[in-house]
């Protein structure tokens, strides 16, 4: 997948330097990008001008299928993503008015990510980069996530960053593009990981009130009704004096704490807490004050 990407982006650097405003249409001055992304569970595509602006986007999510088998199948993942890439590739240009001719560059994540779901994006962009001598552009999508805020503010460098999602934690610097000062991560699991571990332990997916949602969106729902004092759980990484994060140590206070109530009430795993609010509410509480 590596090899892919580097001659890719060697064949592309000419054409991205070449290009110029002649290649777009009259409607549409300036370099025209498709950007495509297959990281994990979405088919995402959309063309932006160098302005930054958007002029049409398409996504293909595959969230209700990953929620019937309990988690994402990286297999299935990449199989959805076959099937449905060009249609979302062909909408994105329709929506945005543009050609592939009019492009200037091809611009795909290549990490980090689901491997198997990383290779359809890359597979489908080689086609296209060769077709139509276009330049293509290597993306990796934590550093694109730091830099989405200046599509819509007018944010200016250098600006702290923090992401979070279901595969990171990562506290950083943005110098400028490509250039970022890292201060901290998570040195084992992501707070959303964690939270869908939770989430399935707690089995909330039988929650009448949680049906079809997602394990980190069932925890903040029933957080909202839950008392966050009812289970103090002990804050990761008290004694480091770093910007780092931990996760996986939370989870298992989190997990005693169940098997505790479980005890305590008499059911099995499987069945749902009375007091399943309460332990939302603190494991959300606690994933927050470490962040924080």
């Amino acid at each position: 997948m590596r090899s892919i990407a580097k001659s890719l982006w060697k064949q592309g650097r000419a054409a991205w330097l070449s290009s110029s405003s002649a290649s777009s249409g009259k409607q549409h001055p300036g370099k025209l990008v498709l950007g495509i992304e297959t990281s994990c569970d979405d088919t995402g595509a959309a063309v932006v001008d160098d302005a930054g602006r958007v002029l049409g986007e398409a996504l293909h999510c595959q969230r209700e299928i990953h929620l019937q088998a309990g988690g994402i199948i990286p297999l299935v993942a990449q199989q959805l993503h076959r099937e449905n890439i060009e249609q979302v590739v062909k909408e994105a240009l329709r929506v945005s008015g543009v050609s592939v001719h009019q492009l200037a560059a091809v611009a795909t994540t290549v990490k980090p990510g689901l491997a198997l779901s990383l290779e359809v994006g890359l597979q489908y962009s080689s086609s296209l980069v060769s077709r139509y001598q276009k330049a293509f552009i290597p993306i990796h999508h934590m550093e694109a996530h730091a830099l989405t805020i200046r599509l819509t503010q007018p944010v200016d460098f250098p600006f702290l960053v923090l992401l979070l999602s279901g595969g990171h934690c990562i506290l950083a610097v943005a110098r400028g593009v490509s250039d970022f000062l890292l201060l901290g991560q998570s040195i084992d699991i992501a707070p959303g990981d964690m939270l869908d571990k939770v989430a399935r332990r707690l089995s909330l997916r039988k929650h009448p009130e949680c049906h079809g949602m997602a394990g980190g969106k069932a925890i903040e729902h029933l957080a909202q009704t839950g008392n966050q004092n009812q289970h103090p759980f002990r804050l990761p990484l008290q004694h480091y004096r770093n910007c780092d994060f931990s996760f996986s140590g939370l989870q298992s206070l989190v997990n005693k704490a169940i098997e505790q109530k479980e005890k305590e009430e008499g059911i099995q795993e499987g069945e749902i807490l009375s007091c399943v609010e309460d332990l939302a509410a603190a494991v959300q509480h606690a994933v927050a004050l470490h962040i924080i």
